[in-house]
């Protein structure tokens, strides 16, 4: 008997290794290694780690898992980026019965999302162990930022205005009711494949953003929703007022609660509802703000107000 037999390849996983370093040629060492860009006084690191949860069973029915490691980069990276910080590098697990076709599509689209968000892939594990057919994930992100400017939204006054940026669709939360609605015949996948639509990567504009303007806060809308996640940069004392009426609630969330009968204050605390992303501004930033979120093509709409 040997390994190979026991379950693990060792030669189709030195292959494998081989193949990713065409695409990431700083992997396959003991560790990743990353200079600390220069121009900065007081560099700080912000790190973050999560996955994408129960959205690979989707995957698993859909037969397609090309995009969800643009999810795995997604959730991580805009977690990074709400301390204002650049994103610097990534690392990956991925768990998996066996190194196959489905693996390397996960790879690949954790290449691409490091390629949106502007990172470098510098190491990561895929380990083969005795499991059913699917597979699990977890990313690890870093960032830089100057301590001088780290956003922690401790200069948010009331009267602050809450920009809501659009998400494309459910991200990668709330995956565990929409799996047992699957489950039900509530839904089905050839009827909702948009279900599957990567996590957005708001990397790129919130960079933009924080060249010009004056962002005081930012949240990234997960598990918990707005109301759970926005909480999550005003300070003691101010509170956050949602207006839901302020956007248009998208044909996929009205199929899911009218399917589901699902109340509506649960779908406030389960899903995001159309905002992937917010911002804290002050009053007379908000047109500049949004119209420089428009010109990156996303739609965006003032959904709130901080208050006392």
């Amino acid at each position: 008997m040997n390994y190979k037999d026991a379950g693990v390849d060792i030669e189709s996983g030195n292959k494998f290794v081989e193949r990713l370093r065409e695409k990431a040629p700083g992997i396959g060492g003991f560790g990743g290694l990353f200079k600390v860009p220069d121009g900065y006084e007081k560099p700080v690191l912000v790190s973050g780690a999560d996955g994408v949860g129960t959205k690979m069973n989707i995957c698993q029915i859909a037969g397609d898992y090309t995009t969800i490691g643009i999810d795995l980069v997604a959730m991580c990276v805009n977690d990074v980026i709400t301390s204002g910080a650049k994103p610097l590098y990534f690392l990956d697990y991925v768990s998996t019965k066996k190194i196959d076709e489905n693996v390397a599509d996960i790879m690949v689209g954790i290449l691409k999302g490091c390629e949106i968000a502007g990172l470098e892939l510098i190491g990561g594990e895929t380990a083969e162990h005795f499991r059913q057919n699917d597979y699990d994930l977890a990313g690890f992100c870093t960032g830089i930022v100057e301590e001088s400017e780290i956003i922690d939204g401790k200069l948010i006054q009331s009267g602050d205005k809450i920009i809501g940026i659009e998400s494309s669709g459910l991200h990668s939360n709330g995956y565990t009711l929409i799996n047992d609605m699957l489950w039900r015949h509530k839904i089905f996948y050839k009827e909702t494949p948009e279900l599957i639509t990567p996590t957005t990567i708001y990397a790129p504009l919130v960079m933009d953003l924080l060249e010009e303007f004056p962002i005081l806060g930012m949240s990234h809308i997960t598990g918990g929703g707005i109301p759970g996640n926005i909480s999550r940069c005003i300070p003691d004392g101010l509170n956050a007022h949602i207006d839901y009426d302020s956007w248009p609630l998208s044909k996929l969330f009205s199929k899911i609660q009218l399917a589901g009968e699902i109340p509506p204050e649960e779908m406030k605390r389960v899903f995001n509802l159309g905002i992937g992303y917010c911002l804290v501004v002050p009053e007379d930033a908000v047109v500049d703000v949004e119209l420089r979120i428009n010109g990156h093509g996303f739609n965006s709409w003032v959904i709130g107000e901080v208050t006392k």
